[in-house]
């Protein structure tokens, strides 16, 4: 067997021409404020999980919107095994013109929907020729040639635990383990990948088995070991037990491996598919991502979503 390795030495110049020219790293903003701490961008690989319900594709599509919006030359893929496209389309309707999801969904539009539902397509029209969706077979080979065709940036992969490698077709441990080794190879290769996971249940305080998000931890991603291990970032998703409404969520950060870990405080509007840093995270400094001007920060509070909350706050 040959050794292959390389020195210090040899790493050193590029490195420190690298730091000395204060070459930031690339991210694709998924979205303003605290939003804004999540690190996506191109050789990362981001895991969010959840239970069944906990808002994980609507958090993941409303992220990738955002991105598109926020960074005109960027090119995204999704590939989700559970809704089709005009299923996720309908969702970001709801949320970029504030018109409940049920409305959208049964196609009850009214004459009063008509303006917010023009802003709300115009939106989508202005990112529609950089969003793609693959369609079945949904496995790896799939992904890959699609991406490549597309020349996507970001890949969204939903759920992972359903996504397969070509040709196999038995769903096993080992089977998981091999796709995520195939995910850090696209991230290797300059894309940013966003994979979305189920999550196993927990033992609560009292034994019981259940999704209780402060009994979720790395080991909750189902079915594989290897999705921590070759994540960046892993977030879990719950809703906060002590919130009566079940408007308020914790996206946990269970591992950075840039940086430290820190949670974040959201509330998710279910009607409409929107979430939104919770009012303790509005005094948050975001991290500034390729220099994200006031402008674009401020995109959010132009919709008419956030125009019609803040007039219902002004009643």
């Amino acid at each position: 067997m040959t050794s292959n390795y390389t020195t210090a030495e040899n790493v050193l110049g590029s490195w420190r021409d690298d730091l000395m020219t204060s070459r930031q790293p690339t991210f694709y903003p998924m979205g303003a404020g605290a939003l804004s701490r999540l690190e996506v961008g191109p050789g990362l690989v981001t895991l969010i999980g959840g239970a069944p319900g906990a808002g994980n594709t609507a958090f993941a599509m409303q992220g990738v919107l955002d991105a598109l919006r926020f960074t005109p030359a960027l090119r995204v893929l999704v590939c989700n095994i559970e809704m089709p496209p005009t299923v996720l389309m309908d969702r970001q309707l709801s949320r970029l013109s504030g018109v409940d999801l049920t409305t959208i969904r049964y196609r009850r539009l009214e004459s009063q929907h008509g303006d917010r539902i023009d802003q709300g397509m115009t939106t989508l029209e202005s990112v529609a020729d950089r969003l793609c969706f693959v369609r079945p077979p949904f496995d790896l080979g799939n992904v890959a040639a699609t991406a490549d065709e597309f020349g996507a940036d970001l890949l969204v992969l939903d759920y992972i635990q359903r996504i397969a490698l070509p040709g196999d077709h038995e769903p096993d441990r080992g089977r998981v383990n091999r796709t995520m080794d195939c995910l850090r190879q696209f991230a290797d290769a300059g894309v940013a990948v966003i994979v979305v996971s189920a999550v196993g249940r927990s033992k609560d305080s009292k034994g019981r088995s259940s999704y209780a998000g402060e009994g979720l931890n790395l080991a909750s991603f189902r079915e594989s070991s290897e999705l921590e291990f070759g994540a960046d970032d892993a977030f879990i998703l719950y809703p906060d037990s002590d919130d009566s409404t079940g408007d308020l969520m914790t996206l946990k950060h269970l591992k950075s491996r840039h940086g430290e870990c820190r949670d974040l405080s959201l509330t998710f509007d279910r009607k409409r598919q929107h979430f939104e840093p919770a009012a303790s995270e509005t005094g948050t400094p975001a991290i500034p991502i390729r220099k994200l001007s006031n402008a674009v920060a401020e995109l959010w509070k132009r919709t008419p979503a956030a125009a019609d909350e803040a007039g219902c706050d002004d009643e």
